[in-house]
Order: structure tokens, then sequence, then C-alpha cells
């Protein structure tokens, strides 16, 4: 069975999307997901002008030759471009074969290990009653785990915010505080940082959350220092979720062998598709360290599904990320997977179980879009 036609579809249905398509010479198509945000266009060019022509031709059986075609082959490794376009490429090529078997990708990736995946939404407010409203949205849309954010970091809807660290680290403990009165000891609630503190001001802010007992604390300080999370883990036993901003087994390596994080944040779509993250979470199950999937809203549908089969089929599955997409972008996407009494599922459909509908994607061209920024309040550029 060879690759007969590979193709690069930008839409925009409620955000920018970039989704490579691989037809074979016996109708099957198979679909990746490539979506850099705020950077779409190098990995179109990336795939579109270099990675295309050379697929044309391929097995597409063979998946892992054809991974490491690509990773080795161009000499220039890793990174978000590169590691973006491979993942396209692997996770068409999976659902693909997927569909040849005629089985759920879950299947030929081992089977089930669980009945559903626990999913967590993002909760945020300006202010504590309104972060409690959104809490108990998120409650009865099912959710059964929730992160939490508030007034000085998840809210800005603006190209840019400003930042105050004192006054996040003065204020976010007694916003857990008041979260736990109101909702009780046994919700799982999780904090994402997003990169902004220091080494000692993160193991200042895990040792200050640990009677709350969070879920995990995430990007608690930029993670490429990874000796800082040594100090970190020094003082707090508030568990770490790192690397969402991760591409590739090497920027884990010394993470996962010294134990210093919990949760390995990679998202299928950023990091060399379903063949290398599943490298990298065997690795981290060596080391008792569970899978925490990267699922924003800039993960397409696709990226989306095919976290749910690997997340479906490891045995160190730790929580999945859900940001729910728009009517729009499931109009263009159409999906399997199903959410559920707080629990994912890929569904049953030969493959990932995602279609494309192009008159749908047409219908919706490209934007440019930037991610925000944040500023400290005398002006100087931080982490967003």
């Amino acid at each position: 069975m060879l690759i007969e036609a590979a193709e690069v579809v930008v839409t925009n249905p409620d955000r920018n999307f970039v989704t490579l398509r691989l037809t074979t010479d016996d109708g099957l198509v198979g679909l990746g997901d490539a979506t850099l945000n705020g950077r779409e266009q190098a990995v179109v060019a990336y795939l579109a002008e270099h990675v295309a022509p050379l697929l044309i031709g391929r097995d597409a059986h063979a998946i892992e030759d054809t991974w490491q075609f690509l990773y080795r082959g161009a000499y220039w490794r890793r990174g978000p471009v590169t590691m973006a376009a491979i993942a396209a490429v692997d996770v068409a090529l999976w659902d693909i074969k997927a569909q040849a078997a005629g089985m759920p990708l879950y299947q030929l990736l081992g089977g089930a290990s669980r009945t559903g995946l626990l999913a967590y939404g993002h909760a945020s407010g300006r202010d504590l009653a309104e972060l409690s409203d959104s809490i108990r949205a998120l409650q009865a849309a099912g959710f059964g785990a929730i992160r939490v954010q508030t007034g000085v970091y998840g809210v800005a809807n603006d190209a840019s915010e400003v930042w105050d660290t004192a006054a996040y680290l003065r204020d976010l403990p007694g916003v857990f505080e008041a979260v736990r009165a109101e909702f009780g000891p046994s919700l799982p609630l999780l904090h994402d940082v997003h990169h902004r503190l220091t080494p000692i001001q993160a193991a200042r802010l895990g040792r200050a959350l640990e009677p709350y007992d969070l879920f995990w604390l995430e990007d608690c300080t930029p993670a490429e220092n990874q000796e800082a999370l040594r100090l970190v883990r020094s003082h707090t036993t508030t568990p770490l979720a790192i690397g969402e901003v991760f591409n590739t087994i090497w920027d884990y390596r010394s993470l996962l062998q010294e134990q210093l994080i919990d949760y390995a944040r990679s998202s299928v779509t950023h990091a060399g598709g379903i063949s290398h993250l599943r490298r990298i979470l065997d690795l981290a199950a060596l080391h008792q360290i569970k899978s925490g999937m990267h699922g924003p809203q800039d993960i397409s549908p696709v990226g989306m599904a095919a976290a749910l089969h690997l997340g479906l089929a490891i045995h160190n599955f730790g929580i999945q990320e859900y940001a729910r997409h728009g009517e729009r972008t499931n109009e263009v996407f159409r999906q399997s997977f199903t959410f559920s009494d707080g629990l994912l599922h890929p569904g049953s459909a030969p493959g990932i179980g995602v279609t494309l509908d192009a008159d749908a994607a047409g219908r919706y061209p490209y934007q440019a879009a930037y991610l925000p920024i944040a500023r400290l309040r005398d002006g100087t550029l931080h982490d967003w």
C-alpha cells in the first residue's frame, strides 16, 4: 500500500488548524495534526515544500522507517516545526494502518488499558465569585477534575497582559483555600503557572499549596533549565507537571531519570506523533511518571483523537487536558470520540475516528493570529 497523495489543509473555523491528509493507492485517507499555534505557516511550508514530496510512493505501512527517515534523514533535528511536521505524518500513517486493519487505533497499540480517560477542564475568573461559577459550570458539563486559574493569570483575552509575581504568590494560596472550602477535598484541582516563576519562587509556591492537595502544579518554572526542578523538588511534595513545550525524549531525559516531575505534558501533535510520544511515556513509566497530555483548543480534533487512542492503551495514563472545540471546528472535523461522566473515549471507528469535511474547511480560510504576551509592571517582557 503506497502513499499516492499528500495534501496540507489549512482552515480557521474557530482558530487556525493545519492538517496533513495522506491518501493511499487503494483509497484510504489518513489525517495528522500539524498545528503550531502562532507559527502555523512555518509548519505548512515545511510539510508542503519539504516533506510531502518525499512521501509519494513510500510504503504507508512502514511507519517506523518513515519516522526515522524524516527525523534522521533531514540532518536538522528536533524543534517544534520539525516535530509537528513529523507528528502529522506519523499520526496519518497510524490512521491509515488502523483503517486497513478495520480497527480503532488503540487496538493496534496494545488494546484498551481502561474504560475511559479522566479529563480536566479549565476554570477561570477575575475574582472568586466568577471562578466559582466557572467551576460549577464545568462540573455541570461532566468534568471530574478542574484546572483553576484566577485574577493574575488565566483570564487575559488581549494581546498583552500585565504580570505581578508578588501579587500572584501572595494571592494564589488564598484562592485554593476558598475553592477547597466551597467544593470540598475530593475534587481534583490543577494549576498552571505557565513558566512564570524562578526556581525558588516555584518552590515557595509548591510548599504554600501543599495544604490544598493539588493534582498537579504545571510548568512552575521554565523547564529548559532542568536543574531548576531539583531545587523545586527538594522543597515541596506538590506533584509537578512539565513538558507541553517539549518536543523530544531528549528534552525529558534528566527530568524522567531523576524523577523530578510526576506528569509528562507533551502532546502527540508537538512531540513527533504517536510513535515518539509513546517512547517518551515508556521511559516515564520506568520511573513511575504518568501522562498528562496537552489538550488545548489549538490541538485540533485530529490531534486530540490521537492522544485519546494513545492514552487508552498505555499503562501509565494520568489525566487528559480537554478544552472543548467550537461548533464550527466540529463541523470541519467530524469525530467519533466521546465525553461522558468525566471520561473521554476515542470510539470504535476504524483508524483515529476523525474525518475532514473539505468543503466546510474551505469556508474558513487562514487568518494570521499570534499568542498573547505578558509584561511585568515596569514593561519588561515576561513568559506567557
